[in-house]
């Protein structure tokens, strides 16, 4: 039998599933707002995974892998403890905005201090009540900017147990991602907590292929950190490819971009990838893939600046023929109906 844990002023006993409101700040209509945090804890010991959502308040496909993670019927009969936490950034999710109120970048605001801006106190808040207390940790994440991501996942790979986390995910792909200052992931790391950030899909909208993905994603690092059992045959998996680089090919003009090609694909230095012109068709200018490697992002929106960024291609290691990620990813997945039966 594992010991209870504390998170705020909340004792939350072997065996317990809990939902903890922590308080955050008040809305100026008097409203309180509160960091929702729902536990697991395990009757087994174990490890402490935390999985969080929403640092960034558009990023909705994190939301509805954490909602159908803890509907599971086994996940009560963990080892361990896990603690989720959908709606980080509630101010964001509630004004569909990216950011916080004072404007400021969650993700670029941690450690944070009790007594600075508003992103700052509750980085502060999430890394002292619940982020210390864990052993792993996982950050869900989509693109932005109207730009889609091919599921992946981005992690200090040169640490042994993120890189074999990374790779029990099993995302198509892995990137080695260097830390970026104030962010989730710096500071996580810097308590020597593996941690991984899983990309994948477009702010806003729900994509079916980027939830399972993650989903089952996150089923399998807790078997491989063995906080479930494993199961009792092997399952199907994609490949995963690993890339140490990547680099985005932005627009040589301003217009709009048609012919474009798709995620997952990928190319060879020198492939088309995309045609830019002006309403008139009189200025155009195609876009080459100035290096080989496989398209793991991409921007939605036709409607470009010059300079803005249009395709993100990864330098992978190992060979990727055509449509063959997004192709084994769907048939790994399963054929059947993507959007899930209503009880």
């Amino acid at each position: 039998m594992q010991s209870p844990i504390i998170i705020g002023s909340t004792v939350i006993l072997p065996g317990q599933r809990i939902t903890i409101d922590l308080p955050v700040a008040k809305l100026y209509t008097h409203t309180n707002i509160t960091l929702a945090v729902h536990v697991i804890h395990g009757k087994k010991p174990g490890p402490r995974l935390f999985v969080t959502s929403t640092i960034h308040g558009d990023e909705l496909n994190g939301v509805e892998i954490i909602r159908r993670l803890i509907k599971r019927k086994n996940i009560s009969r963990l080892h361990g403890t896990l603690i989720v936490i959908p709606t980080v950034n509630s101010f964001g999710f509630i004004h569909r905005d990216r950011y916080l109120p004072d404007r400021r970048d969650l993700n670029r605001s941690f450690p944070g201090s009790e007594h600075g801006s508003l992103a700052s106190r509750l980085a502060d808040l999430l890394l002292k009540k619940i982020l210390s207390q864990c052993t792993h940790g996982i950050d869900l994440h989509t693109g932005s900017n109207h730009r889609f991501n091919l599921p992946q996942i981005r992690a200090c790979l040169d640490d042994a147990e993120t890189a074999r986390l990374a790779e029990a995910f099993g995302a198509p792909v892995m990137i080695h991602s260097r830390l970026r200052d104030g962010s989730l992931r710096e500071t996580v790391a810097d308590l020597n907590i593996p941690v991984l950030l899983y990309e994948a899909g477009e702010a806003f909208r729900f994509d079916e292929l980027s939830i399972r993905t993650g989903l089952r994603g996150i089923i399998a690092v807790m078997r491989a950190i063995d906080m479930l059992p494993r199961g009792s045959k092997e399952e199907q998996r994609t490949t995963v490819f690993r890339a140490d680089t990547s680099k985005w090919v932005r627009a040589p003009i301003s217009g709009m971009v048609t012919k474009i090609i798709p995620v997952g694909k990928s190319v060879k230095k020198g492939d088309f990838l995309g045609l830019i012109s002006d309403p008139f068709g009189e200025n155009e200018q195609a876009i080459y893939a100035p290096l080989a490697g496989l398209i793991v992002g991409r921007l939605e929106l036709p409607l470009v600046y010059q300079g803005d960024a249009l395709f993100h291609i990864a330098l992978v290691d190992g060979n990727i023929f055509g449509n063959q990620i997004v192709a084994d990813l769907v048939s790994d997945l399963g054929q059947e109906d993507f959007w899930p039966q209503l009880q």
